[in-house]
């Protein structure tokens, strides 16, 4: 019991045995004191709702050779880390609600997320600002506390920037299962700096639209679109675009420079699909994207390139619970109140950053298994094979063209 709540006792205590001792102690004045004292314990209660804290450990382990360890000659290769380690601040004040998220590296501590909700709008949008997520792919819009296998597919790397400063609007209509959400965000992402070549700054537009039907309790299928246009300032675009499907590799897989050379843009803009269907603890989702850019030597060999992705997954309950849906987010969480459970998950995925002259495309497969000790404590398997291809592969794994790897996490949420 807190300090106030056991204050509290001893006032209703201290009251009551007033009441019997003294004559003047009527009932009006016992049942105003009984007033009082529920409405402090609510309005502690309250306020304590209003700040919480909560963090998050992930510890990885990768193995890995042949293309994804390239530069030392294919050889075996392994990595111990901290993947996320992370702490949480969030709470709510009438309404407008807030969250904050501090991410620790050996060296820095970042901000990653600082968002500012106002939920005021009866029957409206919901407004987020600050340092928020882009609202692109529903692999990657789901946390990595509820993803089925360790490591995001390589389309959803390539295209979401994640966490980024700007204003955003988003609203679930029930009675349709329509969502929409549009943002403007300060563009800092792959490559750029936010600012354009008058120091202004460098802007990006993304918007999502959403659909489900539940067909009965336990079937849902969800459908989906989104586009992202993104100014560059005359910045040069990041050369990899993913690693494959392992966090830390020697060499990343996917690179469009690879072979060739980078290449500065005016902008780059991008757009995908999804779709996904649920039944029970049986859930099927897959995604195709696209970027293309626009170079600012507009004479360029790589000017309106195009380079497409895509992957399909399944996860399986193997103990019966079946996934959450969340309407506000157009996502898939873990099952509530998930305990002693397992889950299998296998996923196809391509990532084509190839032109005619340069550049490298990875196929992956993923094949993994998880144990849910409770919904805050999970440890995960997963095995992945790539292939490398396309006119760079040479500069950039030699002739090691296919790459295997084991992964494993053990996640903790506090």
């Amino acid at each position: 019991m807190n300090k106030l709540s056991f204050a509290l006792f001893c006032l209703a205590v201290a009251s009551q045995s007033n009441a019997k001792s003294n004559q003047d102690f009527d009932n009006d004045t016992a049942n105003k004191y009984e007033e009082r004292l529920s409405g402090l314990e609510q309005q502690f209660e309250s306020s304590s709702r209003q700040v919480s804290l909560g963090g998050r450990l992930q510890i990885d382990f990768n193995g890995f050779n042949g293309a994804y360890n390239a530069d030392n000659g294919g050889d075996f290769g392994a990595e111990l880390f901290p993947r996320r380690a992370r702490l949480s601040v969030d709470g709510e004040r009438t309404d407008l609600e807030y969250k904050m998220i501090l991410e620790f590296a050996e060296d820095t501590i970042e901000i990653l997320l600082l968002r500012f909700e106002y939920v005021g709008f009866d029957d409206g949008p919901v407004i987020k600002f600050g340092k928020i997520r882009e609202d692109i792919s529903l692999d990657a819009l789901t946390s990595s506390k509820h993803m089925a296998l360790i490591e995001r597919a390589s389309v959803a790397n390539t295209m979401s920037p994640y966490f980024r400063w700007g204003v955003s609007a988003n609203q679930y209509f029930p009675t349709t299962g329509l969502r929409y959400a549009f943002g403007i965000y300060k563009n800092d992402a792959f490559g750029a700096n936010g600012k354009d070549t008058d120091g202004a700054l460098a802007l990006a537009a993304s918007g999502r639209l959403t659909w489900n039907l539940a067909l009965d309790h336990e079937q849902l299928f969800h459908a989906g679109g989104w586009s992202s246009y993104r100014e560059f300032g005359d910045e040069q675009l990041n050369g990899a675009f993913a690693r494959a499907e392992i966090r830390e590799p020697n060499v990343r897989l996917v690179d469009y420079s690879a072979g060739g050379q980078l290449v500065r843009l005016d902008y780059l803009s991008q757009h995908g699909f999804e779709a996904a269907w649920q039944n029970g603890p049986l859930l099927i989702q897959g995604e195709y994207a696209e970027r293309r850019i626009s170079t600012s030597d507009t004479s360029s060999e790589l000017n309106r390139a195009t380079y497409a992705g895509y992957y399909i997954q399944a996860s399986y309950m193997l103990t019966g619970e079946h996934k959450f849906y969340s309407t506000s987010s157009a996502r898939f969480n873990q099952p509530k109140g998930v305990a002693n459970a397992w889950e299998i998950a296998v996923r196809a995925s391509s990532m084509d950053a190839t032109s005619d002259l340069q550049g490298t495309r990875a196929q992956s497969y993923t094949l993994g298994v998880s144990y849910y000790i409770d919904e805050d404590t999970k440890i995960m398997v997963n095995g992945i094979r790539s292939s490398v291809s396309g006119p760079g592969t040479l500069a950039l794994v030699n002739t090691n063209t296919e790459g295997n790897a084991i992964t494993a996490r053990f996640h903790y949420d506090f």
